[in-house]
Formats: C-alpha cells, structure tokens, sequence
C-alpha cells in the first residue's frame, strides 16, 4: 500500500499542482520560491487540523474572498489536497476499508479528499454587521474563525465537480490509523559555540528523546541500561545507610520515625537528560558536541532525527508511513551532501513500507541521486506550480535520439546539476570564452549595464561549456523552460568541388572568411535556427539571413550569439573577433602573450585580420593565448581590453535580464 499521486488545488502557489509519488523516494527540486515547502506545510494543516489564512490562499484567490458575495463560487473558497492510494490483495485493509467505496476487486484505489471550506454565510453575516466598517481588513484578520477542515472519500474525479458532488466524509483519526505522517524541517535547534549552552546541545538532547522513546519497549536495545540502573540503586542504598547514618539518628530520636531511610531511585530518563552527552575525539581527549563544525552538527542532527521517525514509524506499523525531509542541505557544505545523498537511500530502504519525499535546492545531492527518483517543480506563466517527472517526461522528449538523452544523464550527473536551479544559462563553445567570459561580463557590468538592471554577476546565471553540443540540450531547456544564451562562432565555409585525376569530383566545405562563405558548419546554429538542408533552394537565403543576425525568434528562450559585423569586418571565430577590435593593444604586449605563432605579423598592418588570425593563433593553444589574455588585464590597470560586439549585445539581450519577483511566503 502506498500514496500513489497528490493534487493541490488553490493553497499559496500550488493553485492547480498534481505529484506523481514514487513507492520508496522522491527527491522534489526547484529553484527557491517554488513551493517546495508549501507541499510539506499543506500536509502537516491538515494532519493536525490547524486553522488556514488568508495568506494560505493564490494571491487571486485573495481578493475573490476579500471581495466576497453570495455570488462568489464555493470552488474559489476552498483549498483541497487529493491523495490517491494504491493497494492490493495483500495489504492489510483492516482500517483503509473505512475508505473503500466500491468492492469490485478490479478497483485498487482509494481517493482521498482533504478540504478546507470557508463558511460563506456566517462570514458574509458577520461583514454585513454595521461594527464592521472595513470588510476587507474585518475578513483579512478574522477568516480562520469561518474556516472548517474535512476529511471526505470518493470514487471517480467527477464526483468532485461543485454542481453535483459525490463525497462520503470521514474521520479523520482513522485515516491516521492507514498513515503515519513525520516531518524534518530544514530549521533545526543546531547552534554554534558562540550560542547559549542550552542551544549547544541540541545532539545531546536529541539523543534523550530517542533514548526515551525507546526505552519504554521491552524489546528495545535499552533494556540493559534499565538493569544496570536497577542494580546501581542497591548498590548506592548500601553506601547512603552509611553516609546519611547521622541523619536518620537524629531524625528517629527527635520525631520518633522508626523506618526512616535514604534509598537510590535512579531515574533513568533523567540520568540520560541530565548527564549523558554526545562528545567527539578519542578515548583520552574528547570536547563537546558544540565544537563540532555547525555542518557536521546538522548532519548528526539529521541522522539522529531520521532514526527517531524510523522508530516512531517501526513502533506504530501504520500501512502507509510518508517522511518528509525538508532542504537537508542547510548549513551543511559540499561534502556533507555528497555523503547525505549517497548514504539516505541506504538508510531508508531499511524500513518497511516508507514513502521518502526529500526537498532540496542542492545540485551536489542531485548529482548523486537516481534521476528516476527526480520531480522538478517550476513555475508557469499562469503563477501556478507544474511538477514534472524529469526522467520518464523528458525521456520522451529524447525518443528519436535515445543517445543524446544518455549523454544528458551522464553529464548533469558528471558534470552541472546545477542547471536545474538556474535563473539563466549560458552555454559556450570552449576553452577560451570560458577563461575570459567572467572578465567580460564583469566589464559589461561596470560599463554597459542598464542603470535598472540587476548586474549579471548578482544573477543565478549557469555557465557551461558544452562544446558542440548545445544542439543536445534543446529538449532539456524546452523541458526546465529556462531562458538561455549560447554564444558560439560562425565557423563559416565555402562549398569547394575539386576533380580528382580519376575524373571524380570532391565537395568540400573548407573553412572561408565569412564575407566569400557560402555556409556554416556550426550544427548548433543550423540545429536551433531550422536551417535547411545545403541543397535546399531556400539555404541560401537562410544564410543570408545568418550573416545579417536576424534569425533570432524574440519569444523563444533560446538565443544564439555568434559574431557579426563590427568595424567594416566579419569574423570568424572568437579570436577573430577579439583580434579585430583589440590589435593596437595587442602589439605592445605581443612578447608577453602565450599561444601565438609568427609573432613579427602583428607589426604588418597590411595583414588582413582573417590572414592574421589564420596565421598567429595556435589552435593547440588557445587555452594559453585566452590565460595570458586575462593575466595582462588583471595585473595591468591601464589595459582595458576591447569586448567583441557580438558578445556586448548577447549581455545586452532581454534574455538576461531580471524580472522583479513577487514577494510572497510560501
């Protein structure tokens, strides 16, 4: 038995919101702000049937409830979470029969309706009073006395339309005998050695807990400790009859108390509270728990945590057991989430019948997670939050190209989890721009930004350099819907037939300066702008189109750069481009820069800059030319290096700017 799917319907961003649950874990990931923690809140309301507010309601629902009339539909006033659960013929139903309606045994699923309602009339009574002049804030700070939680079952989705609803209610203390809910909230009572001393032991008092949760079973590992304290009470009997001897005399001769006596009574709660603490170092040298760095104490905190829900879960045997784990990233560095991400699967499929939904924004816990276990939530354009199964949903994206969906897994997996929690990306080619893109944005910032924008090293931009393969990622960024840069080259060509002694002709496409260039052979430009084929008779009019830099569809969110004209030349490549505007201040620097052949061309004005590029840059060495490059400008104040054209206009492009977001609670 197990939770199957959860729909959300109108509380905070989750206005219309369906969860695919897997039978073991489910790793929930989105950016901040994407109401992560809203599905755990939802959850725990109506688990312990706390009162709802306003601000629990879509910011449009609001204002309809604000606004309220006799008019105002019932579906606008009603938060709701459908939990679909799954069973089969040899799950005990002793408690979830409460939940089945139908006994037809082709039927395996029970539906469950958690909802709550606002009670229109009295509220709209109370609001019609005259001592209510202003209704508004009257409902804004009163709505949780007209609000009811209920519990209801019921058969087929359209039992819920509002016109004709088929609904059964329920108790919902049965429904807690099916599920046992636990939560861990990414705020733990973990502090630092600088915190009050009651605040540095947060282990040791946790371990209290565990120890008195446990120590009530007569199975437990505990019952050990219960003996020995047994027998350390009569062993301290003996010792106080001595100790106290003076006492008990005086106290029998002066009241006449002839069965007075100091005994032991060890509590052994109390001895564990009290004077048991969790230490670390080695047998000789070991300092508290406090002095441990505030990652290691949130991961000890978490592990301890999770082995007191695995108890309580272990001790109440419900059906159905859900654990949440909310950001078990916070305050825990790189390597500590590794480890987490690595070891909580292990931890976890030791219990029985656990369904795990963890949420993070961690790109370090999921690089090292099962991409099957993923849901990806994101916002729409519509303000509502989609959660998407990323491995089967964007598998089918990648159906006709299985191989680019397998280099996907590996390289987000290797490479960049980062991407899924993204504001922007930027993609580029090599070596090169990778060196030298952080010094030129840093530039644009400084020179050429919006005076309103929000500077692009203060964004959450992910930058990758993905080679040739830009053209892969497509479905995957269609899939996040994340608004993307690819800076790229040209790489321009000319067809070029040669016929052999054979009398056999040869087509090439040799690299050509763009002005005499005929086509490209750069597949992420041909891929993403829909270029025809070469034989085509609408090619040629494509690249035409290419060098003049007007393929670009303004609603997509994909952008490609490439260079385009600047200073009466075209170039090639980003070092064509760089050379192009920055020769003059090359030349002075030439003896200092690495990666360059014939080196005397530079003081050849009559070279053209394609022959020159062509000739000095070391394609073996672009790395070096690109490193000396930025060590010239970071060590010299007065060099400013030139940024290509075609680089300042794609920083300038929409699709980097910063919407001003919402503030909101979610």
């Amino acid at each position: 038995m197990h939770i199957s799917k959860i729909e959300i319907k109108n509380f905070r961003l989750l206005r219309n919101t369906s969860l695919d649950v897997k039978k073991g874990l489910s790793l929930l990931i989105g950016k901040n702000n994407s109401g992560k923690t809203s599905l755990i809140v939802i959850f725990q309301k109506f688990f312990e049937d706390s009162k709802f507010t306003l601000d629990d309601y879509p910011l449009c629902q609001r204002q309809k409830i604000l606004k309220i009339t006799e008019e105002t539909e019932d579906s606008d006033l009603a938060i709701q979470m459908v939990v679909e659960i799954k069973y089969d013929a040899n799950d005990n139903l002793e408690y979830l029969s409460e939940f089945i309606l139908d006994l037809d045994p082709s039927i395996d699923t029970v539906n469950v309706l958690f909802e709550c309602s606002i009670d229109k009339l009295n509220l709209l009574k109370s609001i019609s009073d005259k001592s209510n002049p202003d209704k508004e804030r009257y409902i804004s700070k009163n709505i949780s006395k007209y609000t009811k939680n209920k519990l209801y079952v019921f058969q087929n989705e359209s039992d819920l339309n509002w016109g004709d609803r088929k609904l059964v209610e329920k108790n919902m203390t049965i429904l807690k005998e099916v599920i046992n809910l636990q939560v861990i909230h990414a705020k733990r009572n973990v502090a630092s050695s600088e915190e009050s001393t009651r605040d540095k032991q947060a282990l040791s008092s946790l371990t209290t807990k565990y120890y008195n949760d446990n120590s009530k079973s007569p199975e437990s590992d505990f019952t050990s400790i219960n003996q020995k304290m047994i027998e350390m009470d009569g062993v301290l009997e003996k010792e106080y009859a001595s100790v106290f001897d003076g006492f008990l005399k005086n106290a029998k001769d002066f009241l006449n108390l002839k069965n007075l006596k100091v005994v032991s009574n060890i509590q052994s709660n109390e001895l564990v509270s009290n004077s048991s603490q969790v230490v670390y170092g080695d047998d000789d040298h070991v300092l508290p728990e406090y002095l441990n760095g505030l990652g290691y104490m949130n991961i000890l905190y978490l592990l301890l945590d999770i082995e007191i829900k695995k108890y309580n879960i272990l001790k109440n045997k419900k059906s159905i057991n859900l654990l949440f784990i909310e950001e078990p990233e916070a305050h825990t560095h790189p390597q500590m989430q590794y480890v987490f991400a690595k070891q909580i699967k292990k931890i976890i499929e030791d219990t029985k019948d656990l369904q795990t939904l963890i949420t993070s924004h961690s790109s370090h816990i999921v690089s090292q997670c099962d991409f099957k276990d993923v849901r990806y939530l994101s916002k729409t354009n519509d303000e509502n939050i989609v959660i998407k199964n990323f491995h089967d949903d964007l598998e089918k994206k990648y159906a006709e190209k299985q191989e680019h969906f397998k280099f996907l897994v590996q390289y987000l997996t290797l490479q960049s989890s980062e991407l899924f929690f993204a504001d922007k990306i930027i993609f580029i080619e090599g070596t090169t721009e990778r060196i030298l893109l952080p010094y030129f944005i840093k530039q644009f910032d400084e020179k050429f930004k919006h005076s309103n924008a929000t500077p692009l090293v203060s964004q959450h931009i992910s930058i990758q350099e993905v080679g040739a393969n830009a053209k892969v990622f497509a479905p995957f960024l269609e899939f996040l819907g994340i608004k993307t840069l690819i800076i790229t080259d040209i790489d321009s060509t000319k067809k070029t037939t040669t016929t052999g002694k054979d009398g056999n002709e040869t087509t090439t496409y040799p690299a050509s300066c763009v002005s005499d260039s005929d086509h490209t052979s750069n597949y992420s430009l041909k891929h993403f702008y829909d270029a025809p084929e070469y034989d085509d008779p609408g090619f040629s009019e494509w690249y035409k189109k290419l060098k003049g830099n007007s393929l670009f569809d303004p609603k997509s969110i994909v952008k490609v750069a490439y260079q385009i004209e600047e200073d009466g030349y075209h170039a090639r490549s980003f070092e064509d481009a760089f050379l192009n505007v920055n020769r003059e201040k090359l030349k002075p620097l030439i003896d200092n820069l690495r990666g360059l052949k014939h080196k005397e061309f530079f003081k050849d004005d009559s070279i053209s800059t394609y022959e020159l590029t062509k000739t000095t840059i070391d394609s073996k060495q672009k790395s070096a030319f690109a490193s000396s490059l930025l060590y010239e400008a970071l060590t010299n104040d007065d060099l400013d290096w030139e940024m290509p054209l075609y680089i300042k206009e794609a920083l300038s492009l929409k699709i980097l700017e910063t919407e001003r977001q919402r503030s909101e609670d979610f």
